[in-house]
């Protein structure tokens, strides 16, 4: 029977051709963009999944708020870890990683860039299953200058060569690391990256006792039996007996009072599988993923699957009556109502398992564009997992069904008089349905189009913004302790090269901020007062072009300014500062004994000084003196500057640092970096809706062929009695354009939905506007009648004596 079944079925395919190739095409493209999409999402999900301990591993995050501002951040004090595995029993260990980025390594006479270069306790390989291959993962990270470097690294720098107890200068350290172990690299999925890691008892505060001073992501490993909820319970009390006494000591107010003013300041544990998918933690080894785009694309997915299953429902739909006479005469010689369903579903089944074969082919051809566009390495691994295959299986046969159920269970129905003698009218309910159909994909369609414009329109306002500076022409020097105490000298220099305009050094830049600082005012010592921090020199405004709202910047002099700060207007706003010349700002020194009054000489107009999606906050620059010599230099060229001026610009740094490379940047690059993820998943975006009206495109062209078809005698009679082609295609396309305008209001309220809830990622965003809807109701009604009109005015052209000799 089923053999039969099978044998029916194939033989009803082979005979419709055209109908077979239209569904094959559709539901394999709309299968391919799906498959697309779940690699990208379980990519995402999969995120510290291999880690032996990962359900036992949590990071501390600090919860913090002072003066109304509130900051979530990994960063952490030195002593919370030891402390926590010595005082709570539920603690088995912790580990400290210190993240340094992009730093350089010299072996012998060779320099090496390495980009992922961070710190981290003994512990390491305790936390994280990350192979050790060569070396002691117990000891390997235990003395002070041991470093363990990735399996890649090890073949870079030293090729075939052991590189146990080989030596290397890192960074400006006098003093060499040896190495003391090699790991296998680290997998993308994971929430740090890291191609050497240094023993975190290098670091000159790995013994620190200052529970104020949060610069480290610290991690816990909870006994088997505990819970985190109990762990976040004792962390009040041991903020109160060690981060108070500190508090009373910088800011001369108890914790309790601290507390009472509004202020935070709170620990808890966060579970390692949620660290990769949580964007509201500020200041992460990695950028974290949005679970707002997993989201998207999911919806995405199903809805191009859902167009493609309608594409098959009104194709199938509408040829029924091609099949009317099959159906009638199957059903006068026996053939039950049950077994016409089988066969048609087994149809349907058979089109979607040929879909799947099209379909793995496409995804095949179409992986490695997706890979360079999301800067990953995503595989489907057909046997890297027991449940690939049978899942793609799966997938089919649910597509198959979905999408073959209503057709068989319609034309299954047919009374075989009625189609025998050639009576067979397609029922209100089924045009009805057809229009349903046709409805919901162009809605579908508008969405993903008005969407997609509306993530560009953000991206593009995100980078033509008034940053507050001018980013243009602006080359960031990096690792300016380097130069050591010759940052004078080095600017001196610098500024005799042609093309240079201007040169400046300070602690941070715009898109990388090192310092957020709690500071007091005179008159008000109950109030504590947060705001980032950045020591600059006399060059500064020169080179970012600052605008002063009032007041000066420093001046070389004003002997003074080296003791004074300026401010900008949100901090005068926030803080209340109706005289902002009067006020003096009040910083105490890392021991917290010695206090620095610094009187406000200038308020700078509001510039961004991190991205879009967050708010401007108080900030504060103090004036840079020889003795701090770690951060930058940006360098304003002219607008003429060449090659030749960054060559010049190289020479003289590998002369101040005896040949050590230069990392630089442009700050116009640097600042389009900071969206790549946006740039990135609105690509993706316009990809997948292109696909998604296609696929609705092509299931329009193949129900307005079949349309034309019914229609072919009475095209004939309307030109006989002299309708002209215009006529007889808005005769044709008058329904369709009916339907779209249908799919408009049933878009509005989703499109504003959907773009509210995404722009609310950012502080700073476009409205919505009537436009996006426009444009995207216009370009759905564009494709819509470039589809139907090839063939409704090929219809309309053809002579009407052979339009009525039509059966």
């Amino acid at each position: 029977m089923y053999k039969d079944l099978f044998r029916h079925s194939l033989r009803a395919l082979v005979r419709q051709k055209s109908y077979v190739f239209i569904n094959i095409l559709g539901l394999a493209t709309g299968i391919a963009c799906s498959l697309i999409i779940t690699l990208f999402i379980i990519h995402e999900l999969s995120y510290d999944n291999y880690h032996e301990k990962k359900d036992r591993i949590y990071r501390l995050i600090l919860n913090g708020k002072i003066s109304g501002q509130e900051v979530k951040v990994v960063s952490t004090a030195s002593p919370i870890g030891p402390t926590m595995k010595a005082e709570l029993p539920e603690v088995e260990n912790f580990l400290r990683i210190n993240g340094w980025g992009e730093t350089i390594v010299k072996y012998e006479e060779a320099f090496f860039t390495e980009d992922y270069f961070m710190e981290a306790d003994s512990s390491f390989f305790e936390f994280f299953s990350v192979p050790l291959i060569r070396g002691n993962k117990k000891t390997a990270l235990t003395a002070p200058h041991t470093l363990v470097i990735s399996e890649t690294t090890a073949a870079k720098i030293f090729g075939s060569a052991d590189p146990i107890n080989k030596m290397l200068r890192v960074g400006t350290d006098s003093t060499r690391y040896r190495i003391t172990g090699v790991f296998r690299d680290i997998p993308e999925t994971t929430h740090f990256e890291a191609n050497m890691i240094g023993s975190f008892m290098t670091n000159p505060r790995a013994n620190d006792k200052e529970w104020l001073s949060n610069s480290f992501s610290t991690y816990v490993l909870l006994n088997p039996e505990a819970r985190p909820e109990s762990v976040n319970a004792k962390m009040d009390g041991m903020i109160v007996k060690y981060v108070g006494p500190q508090i009373l000591k910088y800011l001369g107010i108890s914790i309790k009072d601290f507390l009472t003013q509004g202020n935070k300041y709170n620990i808890y544990l966060q579970p390692l599988s949620e660290i990769h998918l949580d964007p509201s933690i500020q200041q992460d080894l990695k950028p974290a993923g949005d679970p707002k785009y997993l989201w998207i694309f999911g919806s995405i997915a199903v809805l191009i699957i859902l167009i493609a299953a309608m594409n098959f429902m009104n194709l199938s739909t509408a040829q029924a009556s091609k099949r009317a006479k099959e159906i009638g005469i199957k059903k006068v010689v026996g053939s039950s109502r049950g077994i016409l369903i089988g066969q048609f579903i087994t149809e349907t089944i058979l089109l979607s398992f040929l879909a799947l074969m099209v379909a793995v082919m496409i995804t095949e051809i179409s992986l490695p564009y997706f890979n360079k566009l999301l800067d990953l390495r995503l595989n489907i691994g057909y046997f890297a997992n027991w449940y690939t295959i049978p899942a793609l299986l799966g997938l089919s046969l649910f597509i198959g069904i979905l999408a073959g159920s209503y057709p068989a269970f319609y034309m299954s129905s047919f009374n075989p008089y009625t189609v025998l003698k050639g009576k067979l009218r397609s029922s209100r309910g089924n045009i009805n349905l057809r229009s349903v159909l046709v409805v919901l994909q162009f809605a579908i369609s508008i969405v993903l189009i008005s969407g997609t414009l509306i993530m560009f329109r953000q991206i593009r306002f995100m980078l033509n913004k008034d940053l507050g500076f001018d980013k243009e022409n602006v080359l960031v020097i990096q690792r300016a302790d380097a130069i050591g105490s010759h940052i004078n000298d080095f600017k001196t220099t610098l500024a005799k090269i042609p093309g240079i305009i201007s040169v400046t050094a300070s602690t941070a830049v715009p898109g990388h901020g090192n310092n957020n600082n709690g500071y007091t005012i005179k008159g008000r010592p109950e109030e504590t007062f947060l705001m980032q921090t950045n020591w600059v020199d006399f060059d500064y405004l020169k080179v970012y072009g600052h605008k002063m709202l009032a007041g000066r910047f420093f001046e070389k002099p004003n002997a003074t300014d080296v003791d004074a700060c300026i401010i900008n207007q949100e901090a005068a706003k926030d803080f209340a500062l109706v005289k902002p010349f009067e006020t003096r700002i009040i910083r105490t020194d890392g021991n917290g004994e010695t206090q620095t009054v610094l009187p406000v000489v200038g308020v700078v107009k509001d510039f961004h000084f991190e991205s879009l999606r967050s708010e401007i906050t108080p900030h504060v620059m103090m004036f840079k003196t020889e003795d701090i010599q770690w951060g930058y230099f940006s360098i304003r060229l002219s607008p003429s500057a060449s090659q030749q001026t960054i060559r010049e610009i190289e020479k003289t740094w590998q002369n101040f640092t005896g040949n050590d490379p230069m990392q630089y940047f442009f700050m116009d690059k640097d600042v389009e970096q900071m969206y790549k993820a946006e740039r990135q998943n609105a690509n993706l975006a316009i990809v997948f809706t292109v696909i998604a009206i296609l696929i609705a495109a092509l299931g329009l062209y193949g129900l307005t062929s079949f349309t034309v078809q019914q229609r072919t005698r009475e095209i004939g009679i309307r030109k006989t009695f002299g309708a002209s082609v215009g006529r007889i295609w808005y005769m044709i396309a008058k329904e369709i354009l009916i339907l779209l305008s249908i799919s408009l209001a049933i878009a509005l309220p989703l499109i504003y939905l959907v773009a509210d809830n995404w722009l609310s990622n950012y502080h700073y965003r476009i409205n919505p506007g009537a436009a996006d809807f426009i444009y995207g109701f216009a370009i759905a009604v564009f494709i819509a009648i470039t589809t139907i009109s090839y063939r409704a005015i090929r219809a309309a052209l053809e002579n009407p004596a052979v339009s009525l000799r039509y059966e």
